[in-house]
């Protein structure tokens, strides 16, 4: 893209000419927008070759700037903040989306910084079509969240920018998270010209397996009147009030696995290491009689713990998608346990609920049931349109290839990045948790030597000159966590990208009260971050500081 730029100055003709090279904002940049700031911005709706609706000024962080919202058809909303011509670093950013997205999500930090950001509803909009009914028999729709919104409105962005700056931007990225990271990789996989750089988060590549999962999951805690279910009723109610058992078993784990690292700090560093086995381990801990209590596991319980840790086969016993890791037992009260702290509705039915019955076949079952808990209430047949419930899903027709077609639209596991990273001369940074328990970490650290075996013939040195995978220990989906999870996710790629630096580490930290109390290298898979600090003080909070730690 780079070397396209003199050609690019001299055919785009432009509402503002602005030629300055990339550069930071400083403080004193930030001044009131003047009248001739309003007149260029609102100059803007004249643009010929866009379908625009609003362009006007507005603040990010006190910095004024200008807004533009515009319409891709049929149904791609977007919009793109526009740092005022003086204030521009020079940079394109494309802002990643999380979940079902269908709103536009605003970056209003990178602005302040100097960059112009564009999103969009990827198609659709949540507050008519929540969840995934967006898709009901609509393939234009999947198309669009699956892949196109993204590179339309990237297309769109840059010739705001040509249009406002009078000149394209000098270097274009991707940052996004859990759906935004899979946005990321498939920008890389099917239009590796769009960006320079892409930072990739958490990604939900598999979209397909991962939300059958999710359900297979939930399955599994609702069945057979919820004998298996991770949480206990103290006061006989009726209603799951105590998730205690889940605290004691995030702690078994931790007893198990926490010090393999060498360091005691309520972080299991390498999750597929740990050998925590929920059969072996839980045994002291089984209720007596296998009559259910606050305290203790029944064999039922434990098959679920089991089942959430070793991830579902189908009945051949061929394997679908990884399990949850160890060290991310107490995100699953929210996540997959009906219980008073959730309003007895976990988040992966709020997510993944109403999934199957419109982003997974290739002919829609059914819609959803109104209500998506009352698993004992049989969907109705005979509504027009018919009924079709999660609790009917049969994890055999993953791998019986029933949601093959929509893997083709969502999923972005094409591991051969040849264009991207070689013919475009592409940087690729991608960074998981190892504690998330929403977007698994080990099909990302799969995808990623798969990646290595693809486009660079199994060549690892080969492979980090050019894509980077960072895997985060005790973070969860995104951030949060007991790992360190905090560190600017854009600012090694720009390094990279533009001065040839690469990340050989990305210095994270972890705060309590706002207070940092953690504080270590992520290190460059397959690197590992070890304590090389003064002896004898690994477990000590006060020795945990990046200089202490050596990536090996």
């Amino acid at each position: 893209m780079r070397r396209m730029l003199i050609v690019l100055l001299a055919a785009v003709p432009a509402v503002w000419l602005h030629l300055a090279a990339p550069r930071v904002q400083g403080a004193e940049q930030a001044l009131a927008a003047t009248d001739a700031d309003r007149a260029g911005c609102e100059a803007l709706l004249h643009v010929r070759n866009l379908t625009l609706t609003y362009a006007g000024l507005a603040e990010a962080g006190g910095v004024p700037y200008c807004y533009v919202k515009g319409i891709l058809p049929p149904a791609i909303h977007f919009h793109v903040q526009l740092p005022l011509p003086r204030d521009w670093n020079g940079r394109f950013l494309k802002w990643g989306d999380g979940g079902k997205d269908g709103d536009l999500d605003f970056a209003d930090h990178r602005v302040a910084a100097g960059y112009a950001v564009a999103n969009s509803n990827t198609g659709h909009d949540n507050g008519a079509e929540p969840g995934s009914s967006f898709a009901r028999d609509n393939r234009q729709a999947e198309i669009d969240f699956g892949y196109r919104a993204v590179h339309l409105t990237t297309a769109a962005g840059k010739t705001l920018v040509r249009a406002y700056y009078g000149a394209p931007p000098e270097y274009a990225y991707f940052e996004g998270c859990s759906t935004g990271g899979r946005q990321g990789l498939m920008e890389a996989q099917r239009y590796p010209d769009d960006f320079d750089g892409i930072v990739a988060g958490a990604p939900a590549n598999h979209y397909q397996d991962m939300n059958a999962v999710r359900v297979w999951l939930l399955q599994r805690m609702f069945r057979d009147d919820f004998a298996g279910a991770l949480a206990f009723d103290t006061d006989g109610d009726g209603r799951f009030d105590s998730v205690r058992k889940l605290e004691i078993l995030a702690d078994a784990v931790l007893a198990a696995c926490d010090g393999n690292d060498g360091v005691a700090d309520g972080v299991i560093d390498d999750p597929p290491a740990c050998g925590f086995d929920a059969r072996r381990d839980l045994a002291e801990l089984r209720c007596p009689g296998d009559v259910d209590g606050d305290a203790c596991f029944t064999a039922a319980q434990i098959r679920t713990v089991a089942d959430f840790h070793a991830g579902p086969r189908d009945r051949h016993g061929r394997p679908i998608y990884a399990g949850k890791p160890f060290g991310s037992e107490r995100q699953w009260a929210g996540l997959f346990v009906p219980w008073t702290g959730n309003g007895f509705a976990p988040g992966a039915v709020r997510l993944g609920g109403d999934h199957l019955n419109y982003l997974f076949y290739d002919t829609d079952p059914g819609v959803a049931p109104a209500d998506l808990l009352d698993v004992t209430a049989p969907p109705d047949r005979t509504a027009t349109p018919p009924e079709w419930a999660w609790w009917e899903f049969d994890i055999d027709d993953v791998t019986a290839g029933k949601g093959d077609v929509m893997k083709g639209i969502t999923d972005a596991v094409d591991p051969d990045l040849t264009r991207f990273l070689l013919e475009q001369d592409g940087k690729l940074i991608v960074y998981h948790g190892r504690a998330d328990a929403l977007v698994v970490p080990q099909p990302t650290v799969t995808y990623y030597q798969d990646v290595v075996d693809t486009t660079f013939r199994g060549d690892v040195a080969a492979a980090r000159g050019r894509a980077r995978l960072f895997m985060a220990p005790g973070m969860n989906h995104c951030r949060g966590g007991a790992g360190p999870d905090t560190w600017d996710r854009l600012a090694p790629l720009v390094d990279w990208v533009e001065r040839g630096v690469a990340p050989d580490a990305l210095v994270a930290t972890h705060a309590t009260g706002g207070v940092v109390d953690n504080e270590r290298p992520i290190c460059a898979f397959p690197e590992r971050a070890v304590y090389t600090g003064p002896a004898g003080g690994a477990d000590d909070p006060a020795h945990w500081v990046a200089e202490n730690f050596t990536c090996r």
